[in-house]
């Protein structure tokens, strides 16, 4: 061994990013959801109203979501130094958005299939407190959404379109649904009350139903990308990756490599060869202006006799 010191070559792999206050709204977001969930349950149930109820269990999934994100971004910040993850544990994030995602699709379908039985078997209804419940549980729906709005979902940087942080967009798409049902159980509680359309509350619960099985697909289309390690499409990295190493005319690239580690965070393996090749650290240096690009390794071979070497290999 030429030196004892390695820390010149290594780097650190937390790629999870600072997000405390997103953290900490999510909690508020929390504690909020889980009071007015237990309200509209048991009002739901007392006024016998479908869609009132269809809202509270709605908003009880919305609980379980918030408990994932909230441990999701604590399981990160608490594992983010611990070197067996071999890139970081930006992903723990996106695992429980992408779970958060599975929840709104079940429950979507349970709306769907109260809705039906209820269509079959309608009850009375208490109209004026379940609307009076269902106004309340919009105005907390609105207070979260404003908690969880403050932070940006998507940024540009260089080009490329990245998701911000899906776990807080998970939590804000569970918001927004709430909100939905909610608006779509004052609708049909008003719309009975007033003209006598019983089938609306039912039937609000199947549309709310539709709307959230939507939103669940987008969120599952966003979050398998990252958990496959699959370059996303709105991403143009590949692209200027081969612009900025191939523009000399002799160097070509053989093999690339690009997945997401983190928030906004690339890794790349590029496998490079060429008559007249630069080492490792010239290659990188081309790719300075890619700030997402936080792990690279780059891997030369020369075009001739010479080939049958072992390539040269470091990582960033």
């Amino acid at each position: 061994m030429h030196t004892s010191n390695m820390s010149v070559w290594q780097h650190n792999h937390d790629f999870c990013g600072e997000y405390a206050a997103a953290e900490k709204n999510t909690r508020r977001v929390l504690a909020l959801t889980a009071v007015m969930m237990v309200v509209e349950i048991i009002g739901g149930q007392a006024l016998r109203s479908m869609a009132l109820f269809a809202d509270g269990l709605h908003m009880g999934t919305h609980v379980a979501a918030f408990v994932i994100a909230v441990a999701a971004y604590a399981f990160a910040h608490r594992h983010a130094s611990n070197r067996r993850y071999s890139f970081g544990t930006g992903k723990v994030a996106v695992l429980g958005a992408f779970t958060s995602a599975i929840i709104l699709g079940a429950i979507a379908l349970v709306m769907a299939c109260e809705s039906v039985h209820r269509f079959l078997h309608p009850l009375p209804i208490h109209f004026n407190e379940a609307i009076a419940v269902a106004c309340v549980g919009l105005a907390v729906n609105l207070v979260c959404a404003l908690l969880l709005k403050d932070h940006p979902h998507h940024e540009h940087q260089h080009g490329h379109a990245h998701h911000h942080d899906l776990n807080l967009k998970a939590a804000y798409i569970h918001v927004l649904a709430d909100a939905v049902t909610s608006l779509l159980a004052i609708a049909a509680l008003t719309g009975g009350k007033f003209l006598g359309w019983t089938w609306l509350d039912p039937a609000m619960g199947i549309a709310g139903g539709g709307v959230i099985a939507q939103w669940a697909y987008g969120l599952v289309r966003d979050t398998h990308v990252i958990l496959l390690d699959r370059e996303p499409d709105s991403s143009d990295l590949n692209a200027e990756i081969r612009r900025s190493i191939e523009s000399d005319g002799d160097t070509v690239i053989a093999d690339l490599h690009i997945w997401q580690v983190g928030v906004n965070k690339f890794a790349a393996i590029i496998s490079i060869v060429a008559h007249q090749p630069l080492s490792p650290a010239a290659y990188k240096a081309l790719l300075k202006e890619h700030a997402e690009l936080v792990h690279v390794t780059v891997e030369v071979q020369r075009c001739h006799a010479e080939q049958t070497k072992e390539p040269s290999t470091q990582p960033a």
